[in-house]
């Protein structure tokens, strides 16, 4: 059972919650691990009969160093934190223990050639834009001749750094976020723990239920360790933390510790999301399926890196005195659609309703009023910003022409596709879907396809998963994802689809949809793509 002094174990995480802003917590990324997933992991390390020293890269307040020492008295622990504000909550809550080293420095750039029986963490969750990424990705590849794509997130340079760290017989248990391993940028990371043969067990926390306060995120634990039980890697799924008391005895049970979602190392594959090892892949029940990539190709919106400045509307373009012949008509807000068919009436709507619906484009020749606005922005240092400044002129949009089919970047109640039947683009709001040579006389067909559950369901594949059921692609997610071989279909069968579409269409358009059409087209679908 979950140990009952857990209540006492978290009381320093709560008082500091209630006593830090949220402000200086997010600027550290301090989202503290909950006490039941922190007893767990605690666990796995103790299964270590050889643990002495550990290591704690990410400490906080220490909640696994304390449990550790709640359960193993003689344990020689060090610490690493780079907020001197928690450094020395810390400091004052350990009290002087003797058997806890406690350092006010940056893991990533110290302690590379020392060793470890247990290495436990909870580290810091920045993307490559909030760390400093060229450096300590230059760390990474002098340490470890590990070349890593540029948008690799932080946590992830933790981890790959610790479990070079470990010794002989050594464990390690990581929790972070499991985005990494369904992303791109984690492809070079996952053949590196492939190529370890460290990785013994991936716990996935459910997506349905945040593991951490003020975070959207997913969660998972990792376990490594340094012994010859390399063959097979476990893939588990909680529903909820009270699961986690069944995890304990499979971690009691190491290493026999198989189940249905057991493989072995070679069978991995770092370049698919692995998603597939431990959730039921929805696109198995159906034929005739090809990439999404056959009829078109997905990118983002257009990039301000300044929306407060770019976007405009009719209010503040008479503030300015833009004239239209500097405003690109664009949908900046997902909100601002509610509709699949966005027609030229609706943008009409939007503007009449002072909505943000345009861009600053200061194409010459500018007049007095563009050049103003321009040293605006300049002096408000828009020109410095991450995007900006690698334009030349900085004030220059991203050339992205108004697509056909728009799709949404987040959502929880299914994919927004969006038929853009005008001459408007989009911010990074929707990703744009543009169609191939050979597709653009399949638009409609196409269409009526992503409005179908069918199509909804085999995109889920290929999904990212956030905290409270927020799922997000990127533009890759939906290019490498599956979808029904439409050219499979015969004409007959097009023809009566092309009908309900066009009825669909006609009586959205007429502020009366009927999702009985939607469901009649999927039904089609089913009966012609799944044996």
């Amino acid at each position: 059972m979950i140990a009952t002094t857990i209540n006492i174990i978290n009381r320093p995480e709560k008082d500091y919650l209630q006593k830090t802003e949220l402000a200086h917590r997010k600027k550290f990324a301090q989202f503290f691990t909950p006490p039941e997933i922190a007893n767990v992991m605690t666990l796995w390390l103790l299964g270590n009969n050889n643990l002495q020293t550990v290591l704690e890269p990410a400490f906080g307040l220490g909640i696994f160093s304390r449990l550790l020492i709640s359960k193993k008295q003689n344990l020689q622990i060090k610490g690493y934190e780079v907020d001197n504000v928690i450094y020395e909550t810390a400091k004052r809550n350990l009290n002087g223990t003797l058997n806890i080293n406690l350092h006010l420095q940056d893991y990533m750039y110290n302690d590379w050639n020392n060793k470890y029986d247990g290495i436990i963490c909870n580290p810091p969750y920045f993307k490559f834009h909030d760390y400093d990424n060229k450096n300590i990705l230059k760390e990474i590849e002098e340490k470890l001749s590990l070349q890593l794509n540029g948008f690799t997130n932080l946590y992830t340079l933790f981890l790959l750094k610790s479990i070079s760290q470990l010794n002989e017989n050594g464990r390690a248990a990581y929790i972070v976020p499991s985005e990494f391993l369904n992303s791109d940028y984690g492809k070079n990371v996952k053949q590196y723990l492939i190529n370890s043969k460290l990785l013994r067990h991936i716990l996935i926390i459910d997506f349905e239920e945040n593991a951490f306060d003020d975070a959207l995120t997913t969660a998972s634990i990792l376990l490594f360790a340094k012994d010859d039980n390399f063959e097979k890697v476990n893939f588990t799924t909680i529903s909820t933390l009270k699961d986690l008391e069944t995890f304990q005895q499979i971690i009691v049970n190491y290493p026999n510790t198989q189940n249905e979602n057991s493989y072995n190392i070679e069978q991995l594959d770092a370049t698919i999301k692995w998603r597939s090892y431990y959730q039921k892949q929805n696109s198995l029940k159906y034929k005739y399926l090809v990439p999404f990539s056959n009829y078109g190709k997905v990118v983002r919106g257009i990039a301000t890196g300044d929306n407060d400045y770019f976007v405009f509307n009719i209010q503040k373009a008479k503030q300015y005195g833009i004239s239209k012949k500097y405003l690109l008509p664009c949908i900046s807000k997902s909100t601002d659609i509610t509709k699949p068919f966005f027609t030229q009436t609706e943008f009409d709507k939007l503007v009449a309703e002072n909505r943000n619906v345009f861009l600053f484009n200061a194409v010459k020749p500018i007049d007095k009023h563009v050049e103003n606005y321009i040293k605006k922005g300049e002096i408000g240092k828009v020109n410095e910003r991450y995007l900006t400044a690698s334009r030349n002129p900085w004030y220059s949009l991203e050339n992205r022409p108004p697509a056909p089919i728009w799709v949404s970047v987040f959502h929880r109640n299914g994919m927004k596709f969006i038929r853009n039947l005008t001459n408007v683009r989009n911010l990074t709001t929707f990703h744009c879907i543009y169609l191939n040579m050979f597709s653009v006389a399949k638009t409609d067909l196409l269409f009526a396809y992503l409005l179908t559950d069918t199509a909804q369901e085999i995109f889920n594949d290929n999904r990212r998963e956030y905290g409270n059921g927020l799922k997000k692609f990127e533009p890759n997610d939906i290019n490498k994802a599956k979808m029904v071989d439409l050219d499979k279909l015969d004409k007959t069968t097009e023809n009566k689809i092309l009908d309900l579409y066009k009825q669909y269409q006609d009586e959205d358009l007429n502020i009366k949809p009927n999702n009985e059409l939607l469901k009649s087209i999927n039904d089609i679908f089913i009966d012609f793509y799944v044996d």
